[in-house]
């Protein structure tokens, strides 16, 4: 196990400086764009972006998810730590996803919005997801806690499950015939769920390496 006070000084700012770059790399990528650059957003810049932001954000919520199991493991006891940090960034990567949704294909035509969250379900479900992030997002800190209760709290926060199987389902539709990439995140987060359920089986995966 990492020392504390290395994880705090030195790992925790690697891990949000690797975690912002995906974000940073297709901001400057859609400049170079715009500029008549050379850049890497392929023959459709557009759809790369929202293709790429919605699947970091799709990662993020999963490894939001895996941290709780992985941190019952007696060396990855750090990486509870790390939890809100990944939430917001799964925050992050859905907010540059919806924005480059309205601002890139609609130009913030708020009247084609809705018209896209009436007629088209994928967009509907992924709109669900994005207002249910909302209030975790608004109650990440300390201060929030203390104020709701940790009892309160936990249980508003119990959303992600929701807000992760909402964002996985708007990836399903959204993809055309069959793919197996959707199916794949589906499974991940699946497994992941059932260890929240807690069946025997996980408890004696983890009996021998938990402290």
């Amino acid at each position: 196990m990492i020392p504390s006070y290395q994880f705090r000084l030195i790992v925790k700012p690697l891990l949000f400086f690797a975690m912002a770059w995906p974000g940073v790399w297709v901001i400057l990528q859609w400049r170079y764009a715009r500029r008549g650059l050379s850049h890497e957003l392929g023959f459709n810049p557009v759809e790369y972006i929202h293709h790429y932001t919605g699947d970091w954000a799709i990662y993020f919520l999963l490894i939001g998810l895996a941290i709780s199991p992985l941190s019952r493991i007696k060396q990855m006891r750090q990486l509870i730590s790390m939890r809100r940090m990944v939430g917001l960034f799964a925050a992050f990567y859905v907010v540059l996803h919806i924005l480059g949704y309205l601002w890139l294909d609609l130009r913030f035509d708020m009247r084609d919005f809705l018209q896209d969250i009436l007629k088209r379900n994928y967009i509907t479900v992924g709109v669900i997801a994005f207002l249910m992030l909302i209030p975790l997002v608004l109650t990440s800190t300390k201060f929030a806690m203390r104020g709701m209760g940790a009892r309160a709290w936990k249980r508003l926060h119990t959303l992600v499950y929701w807000i992760t199987g909402l964002a996985l389902m708007h990836f399903f539709m959204m993809r055309k015939g069959f793919q197996l990439e959707p199916l794949i995140f589906i499974g991940i987060y699946l497994i992941l769920m059932s260890f929240r359920w807690k069946p025997n089986w996980l408890k004696l995966l983890f009996k021998s390496k938990i402290a």
